[in-house]
């Protein structure tokens, strides 16, 4: 099988690590490729990058058939996710929305398998309270309250019409917050902050932490959920939550890092960037991963400690 990964950041090229372990042919596409940060994630796994940008549709169609693809994981998406897009919301729609787009439709003009999109859960706590919303599920009504989200929302109703009216064979993950092993630039503000509160803390500064860091998610458990959606023979409800199945509260969170590191120094701080990880809702629980565990055969491999332990043994490689 061969698959074209749009995106050759953390997921993607964490994603495209994995595929090549069980036997699939990945091809990472991304507009400027971040090649020796590509490279480390892969080892000594090999995988074509090439530069192209996904609002090409011409490029993409020609792409596809240059390299014989059969399947998409799509995970492009604008810098910095919420915040990015609440700074440049006119960029942010149209590289989500209309990159989506080209997918789907590249998908069904050539007949292609399976597409993957990376959505998020910021479906599931971004929203504006409404009698409608109750636990946290797959099927809340989406009323989301950032630009972000609605790019979001609106990819994913998109890929469930190819399905329905094209038979696009579309998945949507959600995933929560992703952390993880990254040289490059990019990433959500949760994957940054854990990026710097490890680097301070390795370099033996103070660690800053949110208040609202809510439930994340190690992004080894998210190339899992990527490739257990592309093989899955299971699909059912077409749209999947990727969690690590526990929220841990920034006061556990420091003490899994004091336990592993004593004498660490780690103050929360509801100021500064801080405030933009709030989201509408404050999730209680962790997101459901039934349908995940029943459908795609998705169960996260990493809680906080292996995280972080796997996190910082990557990180001091690299000091």
């Amino acid at each position: 099988m061969n698959t074209l990964i749009t995106g050759g950041g953390m997921i993607g090229s964490h994603a495209a690590s994995l595929l090549i372990q069980n036997k699939i042919n990945p091809i990472l596409m991304e507009l400027r490729p971040q090649q020796d940060s590509v490279n480390d994630i892969l080892g000594n796994n090999n995988a074509n990058t090439i530069s192209g940008d996904i609002l090409d549709f011409n490029f993409l169609l020609e792409t596809i058939k240059t390299h014989s693809i059969d399947s998409i994981v799509h995970t492009v998406a604008n810098p910095l996710l919420n915040a990015g897009a609440n700074d440049s919301p006119y960029d942010a729609i149209r590289l989500n929305i209309m990159g989506t787009a080209n997918v789907l439709e590249a998908a069904r003009k050539l007949d292609l398998g399976r597409v993957v999109f990376l959505s998020s859960a910021t479906l599931e706590t971004n929203l504006k309270p409404a009698s409608e919303i109750g636990q946290m599920s797959e099927d809340n009504i989406p009323r989301t309250t950032n630009i972000y989200s609605s790019t979001k929302v609106a990819c994913e109703n998109l890929g469930l019409n190819y399905s329905d009216l094209y038979g696009t064979d579309f998945v949507s993950l959600r995933p929560v917050g992703v952390f993880g092993p990254w040289l490059g630039k990019g990433g959500g503000g949760r994957s940054n902050m854990m990026k710097n509160l490890i680097e301070n803390l390795l370099h033996g500064k103070e660690g800053l932490i949110s208040p609202w860091v809510g439930e994340i998610v190690y992004v080894k458990d998210v190339a899992l959920s990527i490739l257990r959606a592309l093989v899955s023979t299971s699909i059912k409800f077409r749209i999947y939550n990727v969690g690590m199945g526990e929220i841990y509260s920034p006061e556990q969170i420091i003490n899994i890092f004091t336990k592993i590191s004593p004498g660490s120094k780690i103050r929360v701080d509801s100021g500064g960037d801080m405030v933009k990880f709030k989201p509408a809702i404050l999730a209680e629980r962790p997101m459901d991963l039934k349908r995940s565990r029943n459908e795609l055969g998705y169960n996260p491999e990493y809680l906080m400690e292996e995280a972080i332990l796997d996190y910082m043994k990557w990180y001091k490689s690299h000091i």
